[in-house]
């Protein structure tokens, strides 16, 4: 009996600093701040009691209503798109047998850099007159002629494909006669420069604003697509290396045994690689929903590089909220919106589990 509670007392002992630090800084903080969200309070004076007006507020506030827009929608690309490119990123090294550690580094280096030297980057990238600038405007430049040389590969290899069907069956369409399409597309291009005088159609004065603006793509302001470029670049590689231990942890059995009854290499991902990787799908998907939802650093560098409107989000709204700059503090209204933060965090992860990806491999 001695024994037994010597063990118990050696597992609290254990577990007691997790367990202060989650009562002071989670526990306690939910409780305090949903305390002050219903009160209204500035930091100096006593806080008074003032029932549900913060959220009435919330409601009919514009930014607040932007920053949810703006939280949802960035949520919603970058954990798409994160998810997607990190499964690619470590099916590619996955198959890179002889330089794997090699390309492990240079695709993981993004995601040891600090937030802020990557957000100051970026910055510099994102200027009128930087760099992505000067990627779309040698894009529009050349766009005949890349459009020109494409046709070109795309013809011949359809004629290489068809012309290699009459001969052999199970052709398929990417089947690797890239090399010489390749080199037939920039024959093409050559001549077609040389006898129709195609030449670039460069603008020196173009300048693209890809902060300082309050312009919208789609359902998001682009202010907020150069941020989430960013997040994506960031946070990739982490969830690379998530899908690459999945993939490493699927018995090639299985591969072998689909590839003898003749399932092709789609198939094979279709059937074999997706459904074993749903439970790192489902963490890769979750960890992205959070940190997402909850994405402040980033937007808090721009500072007054871009409109508030035009990148701020729910975490950047609590802040700002909090500490406004040059007014009195709100805490009633920060408070107020930081639960409906959590709220909106627990009840898309909880949706995610229930009709997303699956805990579960099949």
């Amino acid at each position: 009996m001695s024994r037994v509670s010597s063990d118990e007392r050696s597992g609290w002992l254990f577990v007691l600093p997790f367990t202060i630090s989650m009562t002071l800084f989670f526990i306690y903080a939910i409780v305090r701040t949903a305390y002050y969200s219903f009160t209204e309070y500035d930091l100096f004076t006593a806080p008074s009691f003032v029932g549900l007006s913060n959220y009435t507020t919330l409601v009919s506030d514009e930014l607040f209503l932007i920053a949810l827009r703006n939280t949802i929608g960035f949520s919603l690309i970058v954990t798409t798109v994160q998810t997607v490119l990190a499964l690619a990123l470590a099916v590619l090294v996955n198959h890179a047998v002889r330089v794997r550690g090699l390309v492990r580094t240079v695709f993981y280096l993004p995601s040891i850099m600090s937030s802020a030297a990557m957000t100051l980057i970026f910055l510099w990238l994102f200027q009128r007159d930087g760099f992505m600038t000067a990627i779309v405007s040698t894009v529009l430049a050349y766009r005949r002629h890349m459009l020109l040389f494409f046709v070109g590969m795309a013809a011949l290899q359809g004629a290489l494909v068809l012309n290699a069907r009459r001969s052999y069956e199970g052709i398929s369409i990417f089947d690797p006669f890239f090399l010489l399409a390749a080199a037939f597309g920039a024959l093409a291009l050559v001549v077609a420069c040389a006898l129709a005088g195609l030449l670039p159609v460069f603008d020196n004065d173009l300048l693209i604003s890809w902060l300082n603006t309050q312009r919208h793509f789609l359902f998001m302001p682009v202010t907020l697509w150069s941020v989430a470029l960013m997040n994506i670049f960031t946070t990739v590689p982490t969830l690379m290396l998530l899908f690459l231990a999945g993939l490493q942890s699927i018995p090639s059995a299985l591969y072998d045994a689909a590839e003898i009854d003749g399932a092709n290499a789609f198939q094979r991902f279709r059937h074999i690689t997706v459904p074993a990787l749903r439970p790192v799908t489902f963490a890769v998907v979750t960890m992205g929903v959070i940190g997402t939802l909850q994405m402040f650093d980033q937007v808090a560098i721009l500072g007054d590089a871009a409109p508030l409107a035009s990148r701020v989000t729910l975490a950047y709204y609590v802040y700002e909220s909090a500490f406004p700059a040059g007014a009195s503090s709100r805490i009633g209204m920060a408070s107020a919106a930081a639960l409906v933060l959590g709220i909106l965090t627990i009840a898309v992860v909880y949706a995610q589990k229930s009709v997303g990806v699956k805990e579960r491999a099949e």
